[in-house]
């Protein structure tokens, strides 16, 4: 449950802009946030939108326990609305509904809010559509669009929403508190390089498919050591059949990142592992088998592979490619 104090100490210029907008009522008609994963856009969001529904709350702080504030938390007021892709995009259907939706009065007060997951994924005519309500804001109308890839957000869009960057996490605080929460000083080393949020990289820790996840990263390197006819065939029997999701298939690009990544420190002596543990003989035998322009070659090329993902090319194909490449 996120809190206006906790938030100050997760992304304080971002946090304290709104708080003072709320304390002088001069909130904008819309907002875009924008920032990498983890960075707290969405615990904010709902922040925001249960201090303006909560009606017990302390100067800004909502009570978080009362009807109002326990439905924003599950997502079921009636008043407060989340768009998000269906499938690959947001699509304009989606925004007609929501059209409709703000066509009548508020179910429990006068105000309504909007939220809009992966802003960047809506479809040209959807944004065309959500222009109208930015356009023609009521003053009881709060939106708020969430975004990692900010510059997908088309310009009419941004002009039209109040802009507020969050900032990474710094990483150093973000491993102390993944130690206190119990986690091993490697594991919160590896948490930290591939999420900013606490709750996520608690969850990736408990996961046993994580686990799995990292035994085929590993695995696929020790493919990538013979040939690509044994990486290639890795990658249709084990890696695609296992790596389902679109989240899941770049999550195990970025282990597969950092893995060669710690190689690649190892070939110039900076002593910071991440992938694997500190006295992992593994990583010396890679060291020694891979030159160091190869694995700056196959950086690039692991790289090149979360582009296309990015770009929805179909991952088995990005992955077949990524095997002959390396």
């Amino acid at each position: 449950m996120e809190t206006w104090s906790k938030a100050l100490e997760k992304q304080p210029l971002v946090s304290k802009i709104l708080m003072n907008s709320i304390k002088r009522d001069r909130l904008s008609h819309a907002y875009l946030f924008q920032g990498s994963r983890g960075t707290g856009k969405e615990s904010l969001a709902i922040l925001l939108a249960k201090t303006l529904f909560c009606k017990e709350k302390t100067d800004v702080e909502p009570c978080h326990h009362c009807v109002m504030c326990k439905r924003i938390e599950s997502r079921n007021h009636p008043d407060v609305h989340w768009i998000e892709p269906d499938g690959q995009s947001i699509k304009m259907a989606q925004i007609e509904h929501l059209q409709k939706e703000f066509a009548y009065t508020g179910l429990e007060s006068n105000r309504k809010v909007y939220m809009i997951k992966d802003a960047d994924t809506l479809t040209v005519n959807a944004a065309n559509r959500i222009l109208k309500f930015l356009e023609e804001p009521s003053l009881e109308t709060t939106a708020i669009m969430l975004t990692e890839n900010s510059q997908m957000i088309i310009p009419t869009i941004r002009s039209r929403c109040q802009v507020l960057d969050f900032k990474p996490l710094d990483p150093k605080q973000f491993q102390t508190h993944l130690l206190k929460e119990g986690l091993p000083k490697s594991d919160a080393v590896l948490m930290g390089s591939l999420t900013n949020s606490v709750k996520e990289a608690i969850e990736l820790y408990q996961d046993e498919s994580f686990v799995q996840a990292r035994k085929l990263v590993i695995q696929l390197i020790e493919m990538f050591c013979r040939d690509s006819d044994d990486a290639y065939l890795f990658v249709h029997q084990h890696w695609v059949p296992f790596f389902k999701e679109r989240s899941q298939q770049e999550q195990a690009l970025d282990l597969l990142l950092l893995a060669f990544r710690d190689i690649l420190y190892a070939h110039i002596g900076i002593n910071q592992v991440v992938f694997f543990d500190q006295d992992d003989q593994q990583l010396e035998k890679y060291m020694l088998h891979f030159s160091y322009g190869q694995v700056i070659s196959m950086l690039e090329n692991i790289l090149e592979a979360k582009r296309k993902l990015k770009q929805y090319v179909q991952p088995t194909f990005v992955m077949e490619q990524l095997a002959l490449q390396i």
